[in-house]
């Protein structure tokens, strides 16, 4: 069985422990209802499989230095969410949309700015020759993803935001500081692996 077919597998199956997945956050900078996104969870297809993430410039008015999967917003020209996911993965990151095996949808999250996100699982070649746009990614880098989805790796860390103290998931992986929605996103992507 190929690493996308296992994986397709166990995104099809309820998760082991009968939680709901982390929803996201009710407190959002934006009223109304959320914006559609999408992010692409690239798992690197070799023996020890990674996970492609970027580290974000640190001139972006958002999300400035922060790690995050490849993604944004769903434009008016995406056909569907995977479509987004792909063209905001080759636009950050210069991964071509070929390369990509898309495997399926993940749980979706409301993250804190009023995006409705949507993870696009999908796997691709190890050791592609990718890019960084300058622009907005400072770098790209593979943690395993057996380190991301073992529960050992995450931590919750209480950070003021607003005058007021909130808790956020936080993951720690080669000198990088993965948190917030992303994080949370892949505890709730362990959960459907597991």
């Amino acid at each position: 069985m190929t690493l996308a077919e296992r994986l397709a597998a166990a995104l099809a199956r309820a998760p082991a422990d009968g939680e709901p997945p982390i929803p996201g956050d009710a407190i959002v900078d934006h009223p109304g209802d959320p914006m559609p996104a999408a992010v692409l969870i690239a798992i690197t297809d070799r023996s020890e499989p990674g996970v492609l993430l970027t580290r974000r410039t640190d001139s972006l008015s958002r999300h400035a230095g922060q790690v995050a999967f490849p993604g944004g917003r769903v434009d008016p020209g995406d056909a569907d969410i995977i479509a987004a996911a792909l063209r905001e993965a080759e636009e950050e990151i210069g991964l071509p949309p070929a390369m990509v095996e898309v495997v399926g949808v993940a749980d979706p999250y409301r993250t804190i700015t009023g995006f409705a996100v949507t993870p696009v699982l999908a796997v691709v070649p190890p050791d592609l020759p990718l890019v960084p746009q300058p622009g907005e990614v400072a770098a790209i880098f593979e943690p395993p993803l057996a380190f991301l989805l073992d529960p050992a790796s995450r931590e919750w860390r209480d950070m003021p935001w607003r005058g007021e103290m909130r808790r956020v998931m936080e993951i720690n992986w080669g000198g990088e500081r993965i948190w917030g929605a992303t994080a949370a996103m892949i505890a709730n992507l362990a959960r459907r692996l597991a």
